[in-house]
């Protein structure tokens, strides 16, 4: 490393979102710290938003990148969960105050002060936090997840944003029953993660896509029951009051109540999408005492417990894995949802 400082990594350096390598310090190891070294890093549309200054609250130089494997290369004195060379995994958060009732219960992404994000976030010492276009991160070990050393790192990144983000709500809204049906709005990198996890409860699951050309891959590849071209009434009609669950990932606009005429009386509809607006008629919720329900992440409890399912049943998210110099074409092609179906970073072997 050079004087500039001891993490070498890519970095946006104005709304241009344009990443290139830039030098920066990670702090010292504290007693309850994590160093790791990443292998790998997932490309989520957080990573547009921020370099791109979408929100208009970017702070430049933005490191982005906060689905986060890498393998354990120093702890601190307290830290007993983990050793040196354990693989272990962070994701869109690294600090929260510890002492509310959503941090006791370890829902620390939902903290009465705000939970920390990984990058472009202020932590409790006033310093800006750098994602993982980068070499190395250190994070106190609460914010740490064990990642089972048969499960590929590759893999592991893109749960830790894209995979808790469908798991959380599928488990808080029990949609783990065999036998129940689930729509799926929208094929990308919650999506696809979303079917998996469906299969994987024994759910019958229909994917709902603007796209017809995700037809072929969502039934072979995916497993998917059925799908459904959202734009073809017919197909919408027939599955009216059919479904127990369904879970929303596009960010797209769209409408809403042809999607909860197919809820079956007291469905639920979850929202893990960011569309710039949500329109339906009380109706729509009223008459069939439906549930519209939101989600971000997950907190810890629910990550490293998803970690353990996807480890347990052998589910991998579908991956392309780039070297960081392509991360620049990357952000592109995902501005214009053309991935099967996340990116991820290959740091360990093409950050130099």
């Amino acid at each position: 490393m050079s004087e500039k400082g001891n993490c070498i990594g890519y970095a946006a350096r104005d709304p241009s979102g344009v990443l290139s390598h830039y030098e920066f310090s990670r702090r010292d190891l504290g007693t309850d710290d994590v160093s790791i070294r990443i292998t790998h890093c997932g490309v989520c549309y957080a990573d547009v938003i921020w370099t791109r200054n979408k929100h208009g609250d970017s702070k430049y130089p933005l490191v982005p990148g906060h689905e986060i494997a890498g393998i354990v290369k120093e702890v601190g004195s307290n830290v007993k969960r983990f050793k040196v060379g354990d693989h272990v995994g962070v994701g869109t958060y690294v600090n929260s105050c510890r002492d509310c009732e959503y941090c006791n219960d370890g829902l620390e992404v939902q903290c009465v002060k705000g939970s920390v994000y990984t990058f472009n976030g202020v932590d409790a010492d006033g310093t800006i936090t750098k994602g993982v276009y980068s070499s190395h991160i250190v994070v106190h070990d609460r914010y740490c997840y064990k990642i089972p050393d048969n499960y590929p790192l590759a893999s592991a990144a893109p749960l830790l944003c894209a995979g808790i983000t469908v798991y959380a709500p599928m488990m808080r809204h029990k949609m783990n029953q065999p036998g129940k049906s689930l729509g799926v709005i929208g094929l990308g990198g919650l999506g696809h993660m979303a079917v998996k996890f469906g299969k994987a409860f024994g759910l019958n699951v229909t994917v709902f896509s603007t796209s017809i050309s995700k037809k072929e891959e969502a039934l072979s590849l995916l497993g998917a029951d059925k799908f459904v071209v959202s734009s073809d009434q017919e197909q919408m009609k027939a599955l009216v009051k059919s479904l127990d669950f369904i879970v929303d990932t596009a960010s797209g606009d769209h409408p809403f109540d042809p999607y909860m005429a197919l809820l079956k009386t007291g469905g639920i509809f979850v929202l893990v999408g960011f569309p710039s607006e949500v329109k339906f008629s009380p109706a729509s919720l009223n008459l069939g005492m439906k549930t519209i329900s939101g989600s971000l992440t997950g907190g810890t409890k629910d990550t490293q417990e998803m970690i353990d399912f996807c480890a347990a049943h052998g589910i991998h998210p579908m991956i392309e894995v780039i070297p960081i110099q392509y991360a620049n074409e990357a952000i592109d092609r995902l501005t214009k949802r053309d991935v099967k179906y996340r990116f991820v970073i290959d740091i360990e072997n093409s950050l130099k």
